[in-house]
């Protein structure tokens, strides 16, 4: 019996050995897949060649990681430096003026670009923009041609057309978890004011009259853009909110709307913007005009999609709301 027994504890044990040995194995291999999965994940990052649809809906194929970058418009600058594509951009416009260091590269002037100065800068890639498309067909036309990838982003009127803009240049230069997390980051701090933004009541809700540009051709921004979708998120009334786009009034029209809060965005070209609409005739009973409720933004800041958005959106609640915004 004791042989039997002795036999039989053998056999479990050279059995429980084996399935441990097995599962040991079978432990090592998965982790093994999982570490290969891992760097297959990693290598596909930003792998190329990449297709990218652009904003005019035409697919662009870039076939290397681009090492040489000429940005066509200030917001795809501002965008391409938050990429942290800094080294690979060596040419912007006369415009683009943020972050400092687009200052130091080289100009290829405005947005009619010099070619000459362009192709010497030998780009791999061109981003252009499609709200200056139609204007520089053929010299867009030239660069393909020169073999140079150009990439036309969107031009963005929303919130979401300015995360697609970040994700376009993203997947074109291999930064995509980059822009993902700028995206998120701008998201969240949208949430944080809309969220603060609650705290307002209808009552102590106000109208703004966002002006674009001064007499005697005066401007301002309806819905549809970017500027309507700022006051909105701060629980604010945008008093040409009944118009669409980019419209022209007459002062008489824009003193009907008897705003709240007036916000200029021309100061960086009009010298005290607050003091020439004080002095405008027939004016001085628009309570904006008698509460001194007059105000200049950075224009850049609520009129470039990009990683700025959320700095527009909170000088403007600052300037319209400073009881519930000033203090953050």
């Amino acid at each position: 019996m004791k042989k039997w027994l002795g036999l039989i504890f053998t056999s479990c044990s050279l059995i429980f050995a084996s399935a441990c040995g097995g599962n040991e194995e079978s432990a090592s291999n998965k982790e093994k897949n999982n570490s290969d999965e891992s760097e297959q994940i990693e290598q596909n990052e930003g792998e190329f060649p990449v297709a990218v649809t652009d904003g005019m809906g035409e697919e662009v194929s870039i076939e290397e990681k681009p090492d040489r970058i000429v940005s066509l418009i200030p917001s795809n600058t501002e965008i391409a430096f938050a990429l942290g594509l800094e080294d690979e951009i060596v040419g912007v416009t006369d415009y683009c003026n943020f972050p400092e260091e687009a200052a130091e590269k080289q100009s290829v002037g405005d947005m009619d670009f010099d070619m000459e100065t362009l192709l010497s800068l030998e780009p791999d890639l061109v981003l252009a923009h499609a709200s200056s498309v139609h204007g520089s067909e053929e010299g867009l036309k030239q660069i393909e041609e020169a073999g140079i990838d150009v990439l036309i982003v969107n031009d963005a009127s929303s919130f979401q057309d300015a995360y697609g803009s970040i994700e376009m240049i993203g997947q074109a230069t291999g930064t995509e978890e980059k822009a993902e997390s700028i995206i998120s980051d701008i998201k969240e701090d949208v949430t944080e004011i809309e969220e603060q933004a609650e705290e307002i009541s209808e009552d102590d809700r106000k109208r703004v009259w966002v002006e674009i540009q001064p007499p005697p051709e005066i401007y301002t921004t309806g819905q549809g853009t970017f500027i309507h979708e700022m006051l909105e998120t701060i629980n604010a009334e945008n008093a040409a909110a009944e118009e669409e786009g980019w419209i022209h009034y007459s002062e008489e029209e824009a003193v009907a709307l008897n705003p709240d809060v007036i916000v200029t965005t021309y100061g960086y070209y009009v010298d005290d913007p607050s003091s020439k609409i004080k002095d405008r005739s027939g004016w001085g009973n628009v309570p904006a005009v008698e509460n001194d409720q007059i105000h200049d933004i950075d224009n850049d800041t609520v009129s470039r999609p990009g990683p700025r958005l959320t700095d527009g959106i909170e000088q403007l609640a600052e300037l319209v709301y400073p009881d519930v915004f000033k203090e953050q």
